[in-house]
């Protein structure tokens, strides 16, 4: 079993405070994925698990053992790098079977776990090449497995696809995927600030910002249920559409009045004042042109640039008032063309409404 604990963690350097007291639980065996903006915090709360760095403050516990004071080779981890990290003069065997050799392991049981290792990643026939001899995501594949062999209780991926082109970066993901039902004992979490990643590999996306957990959940709870106005936009590409509003209230009815005028009636908690200030999100996806007789107009504007993308377009377009274009996912077939006005409508509940600080609001449809 390897629970992993994370207790009011702090980390300063000097001044800098990079972790304002960061608490998670992790069970064991789950696939868990650090995502956020460069400089949030998420490969220095890595490090703090690994070993490499030591917190400021707080308690790290891995399967129930505070493990402060135990230095890295004694935690029972195993970490992947950014970069590849591997002996050039070296065979992919030996590259993989270098840690155990060091620690004394037998030659038999270095075999038979460095084999092992290379069959579930697809190595077997790359064994006697030298790193040279492979791609980019072969290399990354004898990183892992250079994990692998050491039978970790937790294994720490720390921004591993990269440094590796798109093609590549898809395939070594799906690996990653495989690797995870694999060896469905082992705790995994993963750092990444490409949200496609965490969207596609974890069981629970951990969202962090200035060194602050802003959300953790399933990834479609993130998708679905974004807690604030920060986790709406960064999971979802493209990114929700923000439109900014004031609340308007007749009696029991609310509504929210937009910068273009148009009002939008929305069941909104009865505690959100009239006149107060509130954004409206709307996913590109979500959006879809209003047809003939539809007066449910949500924003309305001039289609401005398109990005055909074949099954799908991106629409921007010009909705006036100063506002940023607004993106709309529209079906790659639609005829459409640059400078139509176009109306914009979605379902009441396929929107989102943010109070001024950022905070979620509850929408009852």
């Amino acid at each position: 079993m390897a629970d992993l604990s994370l207790r009011q963690v702090r980390k300063s350097f000097g001044n800098l405070t990079i972790l304002h007291g960061v608490d998670l639980d992790i069970k064991s065996g789950e696939f868990v994925v650090f995502v956020g903006p460069s400089g949030c915090g998420k490969s220095t709360l890595l490090r703090l698990i690994a070993g490499l760095e030591e917190p400021s403050g707080g308690e790290i516990g891995i399967a129930g053992e505070i493990v402060n004071d135990v230095p890295p080779s004694q935690r029972g981890i195993a970490m992947v790098f950014q970069s590849y990290a591997l002996y050039p003069h070296m065979t992919v065997y030996e590259n993989m079977a270098f840690g155990m050799k060091i620690a004394g392991e037998s030659k038999a049981e270095i075999d038979r776990r460095v084999r092992q290792a290379a069959e579930i990643l697809q190595l077997t026939k790359y064994l006697d090449r030298v790193p040279k001899a492979l791609s980019g995501g072969q290399r990354q594949r004898v990183a892992i497995g250079r994990a692998i062999v050491r039978n970790p209780r937790v294994f720490l991926f720390d921004e591993p696809l990269s440094n590796l082109d798109a093609a590549l970066r898809v395939a070594t993901r799906i690996e990653i995927a495989k690797l995870k039902d694999t060896l469905p004992n082992t705790t995994m979490i993963y750092v990444t600030h490409d949200q496609v990643e965490a969207m596609t590999l974890a069981d629970r996306i951990v969202v962090l910002k200035d060194g602050r957990i802003e959300q953790v959940g399933t990834p479609m709870e993130l998708y679905k249920k974004p807690a604030n106005l920060f986790v709406a936009q960064f999971i979802g590409s493209p990114a929700m559409n923000i439109l900014p509003g004031t609340i308007e209230r007749d009696g029991g009815r609310s509504a929210i009045r937009l910068i273009d005028g148009a009002t939008v009636e929305l069941p909104l908690p009865v505690d959100t004042a009239a006149g107060a200030s509130v954004r409206l999100g709307v996913r590109p996806e979500d959006l879809r042109i209003a047809g003939e007789g539809d007066d449910r107009t949500l924003v309305e504007g001039r289609l401005d640039y398109i990005e055909q993308l074949g099954e799908v377009q991106l629409a921007y377009i010009d909705i006036g008032a100063g506002a940023p274009p607004l993106v709309a996912k529209l079906p790659g077939g639609l005829a459409v063309k640059r400078g139509a006005q176009l109306r914009l409508t979605a379902e009441a509940e396929d929107l989102y409404v943010f109070d001024e600080s950022g905070v979620s609001l509850p929408i009852t449809v």
